[in-house]
């Protein structure tokens, strides 16, 4: 099973348990809300008896009813709206404001009982008195309400903790096959480097005159280096204070060489030097392949045009061709391993700079902007200390 599949899974898995948390939920709270209402009217009814009751009347069983209501805060007010009596209300309500502001509160939101009490109201002849009797919520429906809200963080967090941890497995696994390709190609160029160097030696030994000679030295100095890229691709590389813009003007000097005399090349290289903390071979081996892919991608006709400079704290380096550009659909694929647009090709060298320049070198590098027909720009970004 993929991993894009398995992320799909745990984010679904935690869509149904949200909703059906929330669900369940809110049907328990809206039952407990129908049940403290209930309460109300029943504490409603006893504070009635309480207030219309004769003198001599046994008033035990309703102060019981009165005095059983410690979760559900209410608050009575007479006719004139003026609190009569309250009762559980937070220990921030200090004033007769607070506690008058409650009651209006809970009367916009629907909370609220009219107790008539079937005599003249004082002032208001011939108008039943009444009295009013407004309730909040306890504190445990409160805490229901805000449940599935931590419920749904937590199972965010877990699905985040799972995912982080099937791409660093993924990702761990990835390391093990780079290093052991890396490793097993150093080695098996070893001996073959080897030998053609014993024979270049003999050959130079009989004919010491002979320019072919150079070029195969030149080549087997090419061998000797890929080997160490890929030696240095598997274990951390050792990064030294170097000139960046020489490093960079090795590179295009080589790819020049090797290339039509229809793809231009230029190296834009500031009037100071620029010193950076890189390891030279993978270094080199990006520029390389970022110059390799814009060739490609010109169909071996156009401009490349390198930029170095500094920003802020950063260096920065800029590859731009005048290729077929890359679509934005696909401009976040073209990191990853074994995507491609060549008939022949690996799909690894844009995979292997990324892992040079953010694992290596505390770097960022990626596409910049890219135009279908136009062309092209990748950008590196390298910490001016060594450091992200």
């Amino acid at each position: 099973m993929k991993l894009r599949h398995i992320k799909l899974i745990l984010c679904l898995a935690a869509v149904l348990v949200t909703l059906f948390s929330l669900w369940a939920s809110h049907v328990l709270t809206q039952d407990l809300k129908d049940e403290e209402r209930r309460r109300v009217e029943i504490w409603a009814a006893a504070m009635k008896s309480l207030t219309t009751a004769d003198q001599g009347a046994d008033m035990t069983l309703v102060l019981q009813v009165l005095e059983s209501n410690h979760t559900i805060p209410v608050i009575v007010a007479d006719a004139e709206g003026h609190i009569i009596d309250s009762r559980n209300l937070p220990s921030s309500f200090q004033t007769a404001t607070d506690t008058l502001e409650a009651h209006q509160s809970m009367q916009r939101a629907g909370h609220t009982m009219r107790i008539d009490l079937g005599q003249p109201s004082t002032g208001a002849k011939g108008k039943a008195a009444f009295i009013t009797v407004s309730y909040g919520e306890s504190q445990m429906i409160q805490r229901l309400t805000l449940y599935p809200y931590v419920q749904l963080g937590i199972v965010a967090l877990l699905v985040a903790v799972a995912i982080y941890a099937l791409l660093s497995s993924k990702r761990a696994e990835q390391n093990k096959v780079w290093v052991g390709l890396s490793r097993e190609t150093a080695h098996q160029l070893g001996t073959p480097i080897s030998s053609l160097t014993a024979w270049s030696q003999l050959l130079k030994a009989n004919y010491p005159d002979d320019p072919i000679l150079d070029d195969m030295e030149t080549d087997l100095m090419r061998l000797r280096l890929i080997a160490e890229r890929f030696s240095k691709i598997g274990s951390a590389p050792e990064l030294s204070e170097t000139n960046l813009g020489e490093a960079i003007d090795h590179t295009v000097q080589y790819i020049s060489r090797r290339t039509s005399d229809r793809v231009r090349m230029y190296c834009s290289l500031p009037s100071e030097r620029i010193m950076a903390r890189i390891n030279a071979p993978l270094f080199e081996w990006v520029i390389e392949n970022l110059c390799k892919n814009a060739i490609d991608a010109m169909s071996g006709e156009g401009e490349i045009r390198i930029y170095v400079f500094r920003e802020r704290d950063r260096i920065v380096i800029q590859v731009s061709d005048t290729g077929r550009g890359i679509p934005a659909r696909h401009v976040r694929d073209v990191f990853r391993p074994g995507y491609t647009t060549k008939k022949r090709g690996w799909g690894l060298g844009l995979s292997l700079a990324r892992r040079i320049i953010e694992q290596y070198h505390m770097g960022r590098i990626f596409v910049e902007r890219s135009e279908v027909g136009v062309g092209t720009t990748f950008r590196i970004e390298l910490p001016r200390n060594g450091r992200q």
